[in-house]
Order: C-alpha cells, then structure tokens, then sequence
C-alpha cells in the first residue's frame, strides 16, 4: 500500500473515532462535524472528503462498533470449547463495554434514530450477531439454541442498558 493510502486509511479511522466520541458524549443530532474535526484536529473540509454526509459519518461508525462486536465473537467462538461457549460471549461482550464504553452508546442511540439507513445498519449487526450466536450454539449442542440466543441477545441489550445508567446491579449473573 503507498504511504498516501495508508495515511488516508489511518485519517478515516481516526475521524471515525472522533466521531464515536463525540456522538457518545453530545448525541448524533446535537453533534457537528466541525466538533468532530476538532477531537480529530483536523479541519472539517477534511471530514468530508471522506464522509460527505453526518449520516454517512455516523455510519461508518457504526460499522466500526458492529466489527469489532462481530470479530471479538468470531475469535470467542473459534477458540472455545462448546461447554464455555455461553460464558465465554457473555464475558466478552462485558469486555467490550468497558474497553469500547462509547461505541455502546453510539449503538444504543442509534436504536432510536428513525433514518432508514441507520436503522438497517442496526438491523444488519444485531442480525449478523444473531445468526453469529445462534450458529455456534447450534453446533456446540446447547439445548434450546434459539432462546438461548435470545435470551444471550437480550442480556446485552440490559446489559447496555446497565452501563448507560450506571447501574451494575443490572448486570448480576
């Protein structure tokens, strides 16, 4: 890869990281470009040559949540034993929340915007997680795969919920 596409590819991360940032602290709609060009320091020309939309910003950063969702699954899955399985994802997702606190809450407002394109990136990562867990859970025997899936997707939604409000009790096992 040239110097110049690698650079590029780093500036794009790093202004999608601003924006996680910054959409976590202030909220999509009250966030600007230019405050997230400023965490980016960068100016906001520069966010849009690479996102020429707010939109399109806050998509790409939901992709960078999904993903890293999506793979640190992919790794749990691939690398432990089928009776861990459950615990494992469980403990992973509960990583993930700590390490990545503000792309939770990216996700978590996200469920309430109403834009079409925002609403199917949210429908295609909860999709892609489901069929992710459902699978492994089907292949590792779990009995009752379905609801266990469900109820797995359900305790990552309260446990959202949990950190959001500050509120561990919430996250009891």
């Amino acid at each position: 890869m040239a110097k110049s596409n690698f650079t590029s590819v780093n500036r794009k991360a790093e202004i999608v990281s601003a924006a996680i940032e910054v959409f976590a602290e202030v909220g999509y709609y009250r966030a600007t470009t230019a405050q997230v060009a400023q965490r980016a320091n960068i100016s906001q020309p520069y966010v849009f040559k690479f996102f020429s939309t707010k939109e399109l910003l806050l998509l790409g950063a939901l992709e960078a949540s999904w993903s890293r969702v999506i793979q640190s699954f992919r790794q749990v899955i691939e690398q432990t034993s089928p009776d861990l399985l459950e615990a494992t994802l469980i403990q992973e997702y509960e990583n993930i929340q700590a390490m990545h606190h503000n792309e939770i809450l990216l996700q978590m407002q996200a469920q309430t915007i109403q834009e079409e394109a925002i609403r199917q990136s949210m429908r295609n990562g909860f999709k892609e997680v489901r069929e992710m867990v459902l699978a492994a859970f089907q292949e590792a025997g779990v009995d009752k795969a379905e609801e266990r899936t469900m109820l797995f997707l359900a305790r990552g939604l309260l446990c959202n919920v949990a950190v959001a409000l500050s509120m561990p009790e919430l996250m009891k096992r």
